[in-house]
């Protein structure tokens, strides 16, 4: 019924795409050169096709690419398409979907697991908490969000037969890596036959830095048409198309001596990475868990992450890619071992913020700080805030309503 509705040029399916011989999207690091494991075995590497053919895994999942020669022309055609979908019981949540007896997102991936990776001394970090004066403990749940860039996802694929090259104009953040993944695994091509044009990003803070779908589609549909394709998301369809970030389920403990000096720090993080896993699905998981650390002298930090897949959009790097959540944690960790420990939230940091004289300075975890005025930082931002108006201006505010 779409493929006779007016205006339209082509309708292609999942079963189209197989027979072309066009390849799936593969997440671009290797598990074993980043230790992401499952035992023995290597993280578990799902295959995602531009569209479905038999399974579809979260409310997005693409199965029919629709062309016309008008935007609404397109819409109206795909208001015709009939799907016949026999339901499957989903899981939508990391912890959720670890569970024995959960649904699997893919059959051959037990337990939901993609990989499990450890960072940090376990083993010292469990002995500060073992020997600690207080320890404070806390579940925190860090939500999944969805970029509202300025200009949603667009794109415009050209394929030229006369030289068998491939012209993708889209606004994207990773043009070189994006372009080999389209030649490497999509179209086995050289690179040399794609070429990506990225003008105008149109906003994005990591989310349009991966290969999506709609790249693909374009390409794919210009060679089959032998003209332009030009594909436009919508605010709507972006929150169901677009790589969405974060959805980490923490259980963090903050070990600390009788004088309130920080002696441990240990985090077990379940994160969800979605159905696939997207080109940089894995980064902000595991590659920026060194801020961990703050500005803070803890003396022993160990962090264990394990990435789930679940019936939703895949998660990637945005705003920060691992950094703010890694923040977060040992930030909300010191407020509540200050009003755990009947201190000022400002003098407990201030008891273990690493000062400036021991510069450079080698923080458990990861990083070697070369220069910082870490206590000033502190006083400047104290004095920015009028903190030590706060108690009154939080009265009078609670006085008016």
């Amino acid at each position: 019924a779409a493929r006779d509705a007016q205006g339209v040029l082509l309708v292609l399916s999942g079963t189209d795409l197989l027979s072309d011989g066009i390849g799936p999207l593969r997440c671009e690091m290797d598990g074993s050169r980043y230790g992401l494991r499952r035992g023995a075995e290597d993280m578990f590497h799902t295959s995602r096709f531009a569209l479905v053919d038999k399974t579809v895994r979260h409310v997005g999942d693409p199965v029919a690419f629709i062309i016309a020669e008008k935007f609404n022309q397109a819409r109206d055609a795909a208001d015709l398409v009939d799907v016949d979908y026999e339901i499957l019981q989903p899981v939508s949540s990391a912890l959720e979907a670890i569970r024995e007896g959960k649904p699997l997102v893919w059959d051959d991936c037990p337990g939901n697991v993609c990989f499990r990776y450890e960072l940090g001394d376990k083993s010292t970090t469990e002995s500060g908490i073992a020997k600690a004066a207080h320890v404070t403990r806390q579940k925190i749940s860090i939500s999944r969000v969805s970029a509202n860039t300025m200009e949603p996802r667009g794109c415009i694929g050209d394929y030229d037969p006369r030289n068998d090259r491939y012209t993708l104009h889209a606004g994207l953040q990773a043009p070189h890596s994006v372009r080999n993944d389209l030649a490497e695994n999509v179209f086995s091509l050289p690179q040399h036959k794609i070429r990506v044009v990225a003008g105008d990003v149109g906003g994005s803070f990591g989310m349009k830095g991966g290969t999506y779908l709609e790249y693909v589609l374009v390409l794919w549909a210009s060679k089959r048409l032998g003209r332009p394709v030009k594909w436009i998301s919508d605010r709507s369809e972006a929150f169901a198309s677009d790589n969405h970030a974060r959805d980490n389920s923490c259980e963090a403990s903050l070990a600390l001596d009788a004088d309130g000096r920080f002696l441990a720090l240990k985090v077990s993080s379940v994160v969800n990475l979605g159905a696939y896993l997207a080109s940089k699905g894995p980064v902000p998981a595991i590659s920026n868990l060194g801020s961990l650390a703050g500005v803070y002298t803890t003396p022993a930090i160990y962090v264990d992450v394990t990435g789930v897949f679940t019936n939703t959009n895949s998660t990637a790097p945005y705003r920060g890619a691992g950094r703010p959540e890694a923040s977060y944690i040992i930030e909300r960790m010191i407020d509540l071992a200050a009003v755990e420990l009947g201190v000022d939230r400002t003098e407990l940091r201030r008891r273990n913020t690493i000062p400036t004289e021991s510069m450079p300075y080698k923080t458990a975890l990861t990083f070697t700080y070369d220069s910082g005025e870490f206590n000033k930082n502190l006083d400047d931002a104290l004095v920015l805030a009028e903190y030590k108006n706060f108690a009154a201006r939080r009265n009078k505010s609670s006085k008016e309503g």
